[in-house]
């Protein structure tokens, strides 16, 4: 893949995906990297953190096609990490969700595809696999669009997408409310102890978009093969990492729109995927509204196949988990008394 003298988009990009992404980006030879986002406020901190002249600022909201078509002109790649990602947020405000992470990413991808843009990663979650709450269904919905799109999109435009899962010290991760309660003195609240979440940091997840970007075909979805770990087991390594492994617990029970497990891979796509050793590549359904196909022609690999979930995947344990955390720098940073995301 040619960087040199190349202009990448990443719209969302004062997020925590952003922050990273341009950390392994600055070693590639981009003539430009532009950050599209809502919050001035992120893109002055981050322009006065990073300082690096190859980064320009755009104000916008993908919600807004005209902003989103001003900020693709001349632009070769594009990064699409903007979303509403909080579950209750998005429960209380559902069509705020379908705005943005539908309606939005419709937005990014037809602005891509007028201005020959030659590749999009789409960023998605596991929560878009069987999907019981706003968030999931939107993301979902978001995947279907970028498939979609895929099929019309001109000669030379690429739209591929990735899914993963627990992200590790980012915002809503659970890991700093945890180490924020410890802090404080209080109980850790864990939902079910049984729950299991798979662990990815935020450099697996940008390795993710990297291989997808350099990889992908047009419509395919990427899923990174991620180890899990039960909340109960979470909560254990964090408190001997800090060095109270006495703090209580209390159990609250599982919160509403909260699964018991998440799955990166449903049976249907665990079928028909292709494993890639790290990854799995998950290539577009090319079948056209032939309604046989929908009702006659039926598929045995989808009834004897399982979906990858974090109850089936590689189980971390405590010492595991821990090596794990301790490899974070954001982890590490906290455990010395620095800010939480």
């Amino acid at each position: 893949m040619t960087y040199s003298g190349k202009t990448l988009l990443i719209t969302g990009g004062t997020g925590s995906f952003g922050g990273t992404v341009l950390e392994h980006l600055a070693k590639l030879d981009f003539a430009e990297i532009r950050v599209f986002s809502r919050d001035e406020k992120k893109q002055d901190d981050m322009r006065r953190r990073l300082a690096d002249p190859a980064l320009s600022f755009h104000i916008g909201d993908v919600r807004d096609r005209d902003a989103v078509q001003a900020a693709m002109r001349g632009v070769n790649y594009v990064f699409h990490a903007a979303a509403l990602k909080q579950v209750p947020s998005c429960e209380f405000y559902p069509i705020e969700a379908v705005k943005t992470n539908v309606l939005g990413t419709q937005n990014v991808l037809l602005a891509a595809a007028s201005e020959k843009v030659a590749r999009v990663v789409c960023l998605s979650t596991d929560k878009a696999v069987y999907p019981i709450n706003a968030m999931g269904i939107s993301k979902a919905l978001m995947e279907k669009v970028m498939v979609a799109e895929s099929r019309t999109a001109p000669a030379g435009t690429v739209f591929t997408g990735t899914r993963y899962g627990n992200v590790m010290m980012s915002r809503g991760s659970v890991i700093p409310l945890f180490i924020e309660q410890i802090r404080q003195k209080k109980p850790l609240t864990l939902t079910d102890p049984e729950m299991t979440r798979f662990m990815m940091s935020l450099d697996d997840a940008v390795e993710l978009v990297l291989y997808a970007f350099e990889h992908g075909q047009s419509g395919d979805m990427y899923v990174q093969k991620s180890p899990s770990a039960t909340v109960a087991v979470l909560a254990e390594a964090i408190k001997r990492l800090m060095g109270v492994p006495n703090h209580p617990v209390t159990v609250i029970g599982t919160r509403h729109g909260e699964k018991v497990f998440e799955t990166l891979l449903s049976r249907e796509e665990r079928a028909n995927c292709f494993d890639q050793g790290r990854y799995f590549r998950v290539p577009a359904d090319t079948r056209d509204l032939n309604y046989g196909k929908y009702f006659e022609d039926g598929d045995r690999g989808i009834s004897e196949s399982a979906d990858y979930n974090s109850h089936n995947s590689e189980r971390l344990d405590v010492e595991q988990t821990m090596a794990l955390l301790n490899n974070l720098p954001l982890f590490r940073a906290a455990l010395a008394g620095g800010e939480l995301a």
